[in-house]
Protein backbone atom coordinates (compact mmCIF):
# COMPACT_ATOMS: atom_id res chain seq x y z
CA UNK A 1 0.00 0.00 0.00
CA UNK A 2 0.92 3.49 -0.91
CA UNK A 3 2.30 5.44 1.92
CA UNK A 4 0.61 8.03 3.58
CA UNK A 5 1.22 11.30 3.74
CA UNK A 6 2.17 13.27 7.22
CA UNK A 7 -0.56 16.12 6.04
CA UNK A 8 -2.34 16.61 3.25
CA UNK A 9 -2.60 20.46 1.90
CA UNK A 10 -6.31 21.43 1.61
CA UNK A 11 -8.29 20.98 -1.48
CA UNK A 12 -4.73 20.35 -3.17
CA UNK A 13 -5.58 16.73 -4.82
CA UNK A 14 -5.68 16.30 -8.20
CA UNK A 15 -8.41 14.73 -7.96
CA UNK A 16 -10.74 17.08 -6.03
CA UNK A 17 -9.85 15.38 -2.45
CA UNK A 18 -10.29 17.89 0.32
CA UNK A 19 -9.26 15.78 3.31
CA UNK A 20 -8.86 11.56 3.67
CA UNK A 21 -7.81 9.91 6.94
CA UNK A 22 -7.88 6.79 7.95
CA UNK A 23 -9.17 5.03 11.31
CA UNK A 24 -7.44 1.66 12.31
CA UNK A 25 -8.12 -0.42 15.61
CA UNK A 26 -8.84 2.63 17.58
CA UNK A 27 -6.87 5.02 16.63
CA UNK A 28 -6.58 8.73 15.77
CA UNK A 29 -6.93 9.38 12.30
CA UNK A 30 -4.13 9.44 9.88
CA UNK A 31 -4.34 11.50 6.82
CA UNK A 32 -3.77 9.35 3.66
CA UNK A 33 -4.90 9.94 -0.11
CA UNK A 34 -8.14 8.75 -1.70
CA UNK A 35 -5.92 5.66 -3.89
CA UNK A 36 -4.07 4.68 -0.90
CA UNK A 37 -7.16 4.55 1.40
CA UNK A 38 -9.04 2.52 -1.76
CA UNK A 39 -5.60 0.05 -1.98
CA UNK A 40 -6.05 -0.32 2.03
CA UNK A 41 -9.81 -1.06 1.52
CA UNK A 42 -9.14 -3.41 -1.20
CA UNK A 43 -6.25 -5.69 0.52
CA UNK A 44 -7.66 -6.18 3.68
CA UNK A 45 -9.80 -8.93 4.70
CA UNK A 46 -13.56 -9.17 3.51
CA UNK A 47 -14.50 -7.47 7.10
CA UNK A 48 -11.86 -4.63 7.62
CA UNK A 49 -11.02 -3.36 10.84
CA UNK A 50 -11.07 0.37 10.61
CA UNK A 51 -12.71 2.75 8.39
CA UNK A 52 -11.54 5.68 5.88
CA UNK A 53 -13.10 8.75 5.36
CA UNK A 54 -12.59 10.15 2.18
CA UNK A 55 -14.44 14.07 1.55
CA UNK A 56 -14.35 15.49 -1.98
CA UNK A 57 -14.83 18.44 -3.28
CA UNK A 58 -17.41 18.43 -6.72
CA UNK A 59 -16.79 21.62 -8.21
CA UNK A 60 -13.08 20.02 -8.99
CA UNK A 61 -13.83 18.89 -13.16
CA UNK A 62 -12.29 15.44 -11.85
CA UNK A 63 -13.57 14.25 -8.72
CA UNK A 64 -16.89 12.90 -9.74
CA UNK A 65 -15.08 10.32 -12.66
CA UNK A 66 -12.83 9.37 -9.85
CA UNK A 67 -15.39 8.29 -7.74
CA UNK A 68 -16.88 6.49 -10.35
CA UNK A 69 -13.92 4.52 -11.47
CA UNK A 70 -12.45 3.79 -8.23
CA UNK A 71 -14.95 4.37 -5.17
CA UNK A 72 -17.44 1.51 -5.81
CA UNK A 73 -20.27 4.02 -4.70
CA UNK A 74 -24.39 2.90 -5.92
CA UNK A 75 -25.77 4.11 -8.76
CA UNK A 76 -28.27 6.40 -6.69
CA UNK A 77 -25.39 8.40 -5.10
CA UNK A 78 -24.31 9.97 -8.88
CA UNK A 79 -28.50 9.95 -9.86
CA UNK A 80 -28.27 12.25 -6.73
CA UNK A 81 -26.04 14.25 -7.34
CA UNK A 82 -27.32 15.38 -10.96
CA UNK A 83 -30.31 15.60 -8.99
CA UNK A 84 -28.65 18.51 -6.93
CA UNK A 85 -30.41 20.43 -3.38
CA UNK A 86 -33.23 18.07 -2.49
CA UNK A 87 -34.81 17.46 0.97
CA UNK A 88 -32.96 15.86 3.56
CA UNK A 89 -32.74 12.12 3.32
CA UNK A 90 -31.09 9.20 4.75
CA UNK A 91 -32.50 5.57 3.62
CA UNK A 92 -30.12 2.36 2.97
CA UNK A 93 -29.27 0.80 -0.04
CA UNK A 94 -28.47 -2.97 0.28
CA UNK A 95 -25.62 -2.60 2.15
CA UNK A 96 -24.69 0.97 2.04
CA UNK A 97 -26.14 4.11 4.18
CA UNK A 98 -27.05 6.41 1.49
CA UNK A 99 -27.77 10.02 3.02
CA UNK A 100 -28.12 13.65 1.46
CA UNK A 101 -27.95 16.59 3.93
CA UNK A 102 -28.76 20.18 3.72
CA UNK A 103 -26.07 22.31 5.79
CA UNK A 104 -25.17 25.74 5.78
CA UNK A 105 -22.45 27.35 3.81
CA UNK A 106 -19.04 28.02 5.77
CA UNK A 107 -19.60 31.84 5.61
CA UNK A 108 -23.60 31.91 5.97
CA UNK A 109 -25.09 34.88 6.48
CA UNK A 110 -28.85 33.95 7.51
CA UNK A 111 -29.87 33.72 4.14
CA UNK A 112 -32.13 31.29 2.97
CA UNK A 113 -29.47 30.95 -0.37
CA UNK A 114 -27.22 29.79 1.97
CA UNK A 115 -27.78 26.21 2.15
CA UNK A 116 -25.98 23.86 0.68
CA UNK A 117 -25.98 19.74 0.18
CA UNK A 118 -23.97 17.18 1.29
CA UNK A 119 -23.91 13.69 -0.34
CA UNK A 120 -22.70 10.89 1.96
CA UNK A 121 -22.55 6.74 1.65
CA UNK A 122 -21.30 5.02 4.20
CA UNK A 123 -20.55 1.30 3.56
CA UNK A 124 -17.86 -1.10 5.68
CA UNK A 125 -14.93 0.36 6.06
CA UNK A 126 -15.76 3.55 3.57
CA UNK A 127 -17.28 6.91 4.16
CA UNK A 128 -17.34 8.82 1.39
CA UNK A 129 -19.29 12.30 1.53
CA UNK A 130 -19.17 14.99 -1.67
CA UNK A 131 -19.71 18.64 -1.41
CA UNK A 132 -20.04 21.25 -4.11
CA UNK A 133 -19.47 24.25 -1.38
CA UNK A 134 -17.57 24.58 1.93
CA UNK A 135 -20.19 23.76 4.81
CA UNK A 136 -19.80 24.28 8.55
CA UNK A 137 -20.74 20.75 9.77
CA UNK A 138 -17.97 19.14 7.91
CA UNK A 139 -15.79 21.50 8.71
CA UNK A 140 -16.45 20.69 12.14
CA UNK A 141 -16.53 17.18 12.08
CA UNK A 142 -13.02 17.74 10.25
CA UNK A 143 -11.57 19.49 13.05
CA UNK A 144 -12.59 17.24 15.66
CA UNK A 145 -10.58 14.50 13.63
CA UNK A 146 -7.47 16.48 13.25
CA UNK A 147 -7.98 17.20 17.06
CA UNK A 148 -7.23 13.55 17.62
CA UNK A 149 -11.03 11.93 18.00
CA UNK A 150 -11.16 8.53 17.64
CA UNK A 151 -13.77 6.77 15.21
CA UNK A 152 -14.23 3.25 14.82
CA UNK A 153 -17.03 2.54 12.23
CA UNK A 154 -18.43 4.51 9.71
CA UNK A 155 -21.98 5.15 11.18
CA UNK A 156 -19.63 6.74 14.08
CA UNK A 157 -18.15 9.13 11.67
CA UNK A 158 -22.13 9.62 10.36
CA UNK A 159 -23.66 9.94 13.77
CA UNK A 160 -20.69 13.11 14.82
CA UNK A 161 -21.39 14.91 11.41
CA UNK A 162 -25.33 14.47 12.26
CA UNK A 163 -24.69 15.84 15.54
CA UNK A 164 -22.59 18.48 14.19
CA UNK A 165 -25.38 19.75 12.07
CA UNK A 166 -27.75 19.91 14.94
CA UNK A 167 -25.53 21.91 16.51
CA UNK A 168 -25.17 24.44 13.62
CA UNK A 169 -29.38 24.38 13.37
CA UNK A 170 -29.27 25.24 17.13
CA UNK A 171 -26.77 28.07 16.96
CA UNK A 172 -28.89 29.84 13.79
CA UNK A 173 -32.30 29.40 16.01
CA UNK A 174 -30.34 30.86 18.61
CA UNK A 175 -29.06 33.63 16.82
CA UNK A 176 -32.38 34.14 14.87
CA UNK A 177 -33.84 34.27 18.22
CA UNK A 178 -32.14 36.74 19.47
CA UNK A 179 -32.43 39.34 16.58
CA UNK A 180 -36.26 38.68 17.12
CA UNK A 181 -36.53 39.38 20.41
CA UNK A 182 -34.63 42.83 19.58
CA UNK A 183 -36.94 43.77 17.06
CA UNK A 184 -40.17 42.35 18.81
CA UNK A 185 -38.55 44.87 21.96
CA UNK A 186 -38.35 48.09 19.45
CA UNK A 187 -42.00 46.67 18.55
CA UNK A 188 -43.39 46.63 21.99
CA UNK A 189 -41.52 50.27 22.77
CA UNK A 190 -42.88 51.59 19.59
CA UNK A 191 -39.66 52.48 17.76
CA UNK A 192 -39.31 53.66 14.92
CA UNK A 193 -38.40 52.04 12.47
CA UNK A 194 -39.38 49.32 10.03
CA UNK A 195 -38.86 45.79 10.24
CA UNK A 196 -40.37 43.88 7.35
CA UNK A 197 -37.54 43.18 5.73
CA UNK A 198 -35.90 41.50 7.97
CA UNK A 199 -38.71 39.34 9.51
CA UNK A 200 -39.38 38.29 5.88
CA UNK A 201 -35.35 37.31 5.47
CA UNK A 202 -35.84 35.28 8.76
CA UNK A 203 -39.11 33.74 8.16
CA UNK A 204 -37.78 32.88 4.55
CA UNK A 205 -34.70 30.82 6.35
CA UNK A 206 -36.51 29.29 8.92
CA UNK A 207 -39.47 27.95 6.38
CA UNK A 208 -36.24 27.18 3.94
CA UNK A 209 -34.27 24.76 7.16
CA UNK A 210 -38.08 23.25 8.23
CA UNK A 211 -38.70 21.78 4.78
CA UNK A 212 -35.03 21.23 3.63
CA UNK A 213 -34.03 19.34 7.14
CA UNK A 214 -37.71 17.89 8.40
CA UNK A 215 -37.68 14.48 7.04
CA UNK A 216 -34.11 14.02 8.27
CA UNK A 217 -35.63 12.44 11.75
CA UNK A 218 -37.97 10.20 10.25
CA UNK A 219 -35.59 8.52 7.86
CA UNK A 220 -32.77 7.92 10.33
CA UNK A 221 -35.04 5.94 12.54
CA UNK A 222 -36.35 4.28 9.42
CA UNK A 223 -32.64 3.50 8.92
CA UNK A 224 -32.36 2.13 12.35
CA UNK A 225 -35.52 -0.27 12.49
CA UNK A 226 -33.63 -2.17 9.17
CA UNK A 227 -29.96 -1.64 9.18
CA UNK A 228 -28.00 -3.43 7.90
CA UNK A 229 -25.71 -6.19 8.35
CA UNK A 230 -22.39 -4.44 9.71
CA UNK A 231 -24.10 -1.72 11.86
CA UNK A 232 -23.87 -3.04 15.60
CA UNK A 233 -26.39 -1.72 18.20
CA UNK A 234 -24.61 0.77 19.74
CA UNK A 235 -23.82 2.46 16.24
CA UNK A 236 -27.51 2.08 15.68
CA UNK A 237 -28.71 3.74 19.26
CA UNK A 238 -26.48 6.69 18.47
CA UNK A 239 -28.29 7.45 15.19
CA UNK A 240 -31.71 6.59 17.18
CA UNK A 241 -30.76 9.15 19.37
CA UNK A 242 -28.84 11.44 16.55
CA UNK A 243 -32.35 11.60 15.39
CA UNK A 244 -34.11 12.54 18.84
CA UNK A 245 -31.67 15.68 18.92
CA UNK A 246 -32.34 16.90 15.36
CA UNK A 247 -36.06 16.71 15.63
CA UNK A 248 -35.55 18.80 19.07
CA UNK A 249 -33.69 21.16 16.62
CA UNK A 250 -36.39 21.24 13.99
CA UNK A 251 -39.03 22.22 16.62
CA UNK A 252 -37.29 24.95 17.40
CA UNK A 253 -37.30 26.09 14.12
CA UNK A 254 -40.90 25.55 14.06
CA UNK A 255 -41.59 27.70 16.87
CA UNK A 256 -38.85 30.37 15.51
CA UNK A 257 -41.19 30.52 12.53
CA UNK A 258 -44.24 30.63 14.20
CA UNK A 259 -42.86 33.71 16.16
CA UNK A 260 -41.78 35.52 13.27
CA UNK A 261 -45.40 34.89 11.68
CA UNK A 262 -47.09 36.85 14.83
CA UNK A 263 -44.12 39.60 14.58
CA UNK A 264 -45.04 40.02 11.15
CA UNK A 265 -48.82 39.72 12.00
CA UNK A 266 -48.17 42.91 14.33
CA UNK A 267 -45.78 44.85 11.63
CA UNK A 268 -48.67 44.79 9.27
CA UNK A 269 -51.24 46.25 11.89
CA UNK A 270 -48.54 48.63 12.79
CA UNK A 271 -48.07 50.01 8.69
CA UNK A 272 -52.28 49.80 8.53
CA UNK A 273 -52.77 52.10 11.99
CA UNK A 274 -49.59 54.61 10.70
CA UNK A 275 -51.99 54.61 6.97
CA UNK A 276 -54.92 55.14 8.56
CA UNK A 277 -53.51 58.13 10.64
CA UNK A 278 -52.01 59.62 7.60
CA UNK A 279 -55.33 59.23 5.87
CA UNK A 280 -57.23 60.57 8.96
CA UNK A 281 -54.81 63.90 8.75
CA UNK A 282 -55.14 64.33 5.06
CA UNK A 283 -58.95 64.20 5.67
CA UNK A 284 -58.97 66.58 8.04
CA UNK A 285 -56.63 69.14 6.31
CA UNK A 286 -59.15 68.62 3.53
CA UNK A 287 -62.41 69.45 5.37
CA UNK A 288 -60.37 72.73 7.24
CA UNK A 289 -59.15 73.90 4.24
CA UNK A 290 -62.84 73.67 3.05
CA UNK A 291 -64.26 76.82 3.92
CA UNK A 292 -61.33 78.70 2.81
CA UNK A 293 -61.19 77.74 -0.65
CA UNK A 294 -65.21 78.29 -0.62
CA UNK A 295 -64.72 81.45 0.14
CA UNK A 296 -61.62 82.38 -1.92
CA UNK A 297 -63.65 81.33 -4.96
CA UNK A 298 -66.65 83.00 -4.21
CA UNK A 299 -65.30 86.57 -3.25
CA UNK A 300 -62.51 86.07 -5.76
CA UNK A 301 -65.59 86.32 -8.80
CA UNK A 302 -64.98 89.47 -11.14
CA UNK A 303 -68.73 90.33 -10.72
CA UNK A 304 -70.27 92.75 -9.00
CA UNK A 305 -72.63 92.81 -6.03
CA UNK A 306 -69.39 91.65 -4.19
CA UNK A 307 -70.45 91.52 -0.13
CA UNK A 308 -67.99 94.22 1.71
CA UNK A 309 -66.72 95.13 -1.33
CA UNK A 310 -66.64 99.10 -0.32
CA UNK A 311 -66.34 98.23 3.33
CA UNK A 312 -63.09 99.48 5.24
CA UNK A 313 -63.47 96.67 7.52
CA UNK A 314 -64.54 94.51 5.20
CA UNK A 315 -61.53 91.95 5.02
CA UNK A 316 -61.21 91.29 8.50
CA UNK A 317 -65.05 90.67 8.83
CA UNK A 318 -64.67 87.89 6.45
CA UNK A 319 -61.44 86.31 7.77
CA UNK A 320 -63.59 86.39 11.31
CA UNK A 321 -66.85 84.55 9.51
CA UNK A 322 -64.17 81.95 7.56
CA UNK A 323 -62.46 81.50 11.07
CA UNK A 324 -65.11 80.90 13.03
CA UNK A 325 -66.86 78.54 10.47
CA UNK A 326 -63.41 76.67 9.80
CA UNK A 327 -63.66 76.34 13.90
CA UNK A 328 -67.29 74.74 13.78
CA UNK A 329 -66.56 72.58 10.90
CA UNK A 330 -62.84 71.33 12.27
CA UNK A 331 -64.40 70.71 15.63
CA UNK A 332 -67.76 68.88 14.74
CA UNK A 333 -65.13 66.46 11.63
CA UNK A 334 -63.27 65.70 14.86
CA UNK A 335 -65.83 64.33 16.67
CA UNK A 336 -67.03 62.40 13.50
CA UNK A 337 -63.67 61.25 12.28
CA UNK A 338 -61.77 60.85 15.58
CA UNK A 339 -61.03 56.91 16.17
CA UNK A 340 -62.72 55.99 19.03
CA UNK A 341 -60.93 53.93 22.22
Amino acid sequence: MASAKASLPYGSDDNGLICGYLFREGGAGQPVEASAAIEWLRSGPPQPSGVAWLHFNLSHARAEAWLRDHAELPDEFFAALREGSRASRIHRDGDTVFAVINDVTFDFSFDAAELATLWVSVRQGLVVSARRHPLRSVDRLRASVKRGEVFDSGIGLLDHLLRDQADELQLIVRKAGERVDDIEDAMLARHAGRHGTELSQLRRLAVRLNRLMSPEPGALQRVVANPPYWVQPPDAQRLREAGDDFGVALRDVASLQDRIKLLQDEASSRVAEENNRSLFLLTMVTVLALPINLSAGLLGMNVGGIPLAQHPEGFWVVVAVIGAFTAATGWLAWRRLAPRD
